[in-house]
C-alpha cells in the first residue's frame, strides 16, 4: 500500500497484492490519504456537505482495488435470442469481441475491451466470461458489450435480444476464516 501527495497533482494511491497492482489518481478530491499498517485514514479539512460524500466514494474505491488485487472480478455474460442464434468470438488475445447475426444483421459489432480485461468462453453454450483486477474496466467493458446489441426502431418489450451480465464474482474466493 503507498500513497502519494504531490501538491497540485493531487493524491496517487497504488495498491499491490497476488494478482498485482492498481492505480487511481484522486487528484479532484481535496483530501488527505494517511495509510497505516492496518488502516487507511482520509482527512478533509474544512469540508462542505459534497467533500464529506466523497470520502465514503473514496472508501468504496479503495476497497474495490483492495478486493481487485487479491481476488479479482469476474463477469459471466448470456447472449438471449428469439429466432437467429447470436455468434460471439473472441480474438486478438482475448481483448476483442465480435457479435455476429444479431437479429439476421450481417453487420458485424467490434467491442475492444478496456485494458486489464480478458475474455474467455466459460464452455456453456451462449455464454462468454470477462475477467480482470479493476471493476471499473471490468463493468465498463461487459456495458460496452450489451450497449453494442441494442435494439433500435423496434418495440423493446417485445424484442429482448442482446447479450446480458448473468452473474458477478470473483475470480479466487478468499478461504473463510472460522
Amino acid at each position: 500500500v503507498s500513497t502519494q501527495s504531490t501538491g497540485s497533482s493531487g493524491i496517487n494511491a497504488e495498491y499491490g497484492g497476488p494478482r498485482g497492482t492498481l492505480k487511481k489518481n484522486f487528484k479532484h478530491l481535496q483530501c488527505e490519504l494517511i495509510p497505516s499498517k492496518t488502516s487507511i485514514t482520509i482527512r478533509v479539512w474544512f469540508a462542505n456537505r459534497k467533500a464529506i460524500a466523497c470520502v465514503r466514494t473514496i472508501c468504496s474505491h479503495i476497497e474495490n482495488m483492495f478486493t481487485g488485487v487479491r481476488q479479482g472480478y469476474k463477469y459471466k455474460m448470456k447472449s438471449v435470442y428469439a429466432h437467429f442464434p447470436i455468434n460471439i468470438n473472441i480474438i486478438n488475445d482475448n481483448t476483442l469481441v465480435e457479435v455476429h447475426n444479431f437479429l439476421g444483421e450481417k453487420f458485424v459489432r467490434k467491442v475492444n475491451l478496456l485494458p486489464g480485461v480478458t475474455c474467455k468462453p466459460t464452455g456453456n453454450k451462449d455464454e462468454i466470461m470477462l475477467e480482470g483486477n479493476d471493476i471499473e474496466n471490468v463493468s465498463r467493458s461487459a456495458a460496452l458489450i450489451q450497449q453494442s446489441t441494442t435494439v433500435k426502431n423496434k418495440d423493446i418489450r417485445k424484442f429482448l435480444d442482446g447479450v446480458y451480465v448473468s452473474e458477478k464474482t470473483h475470480i479466487d474466493e478468499l478461504p473463510e476464516d472460522d
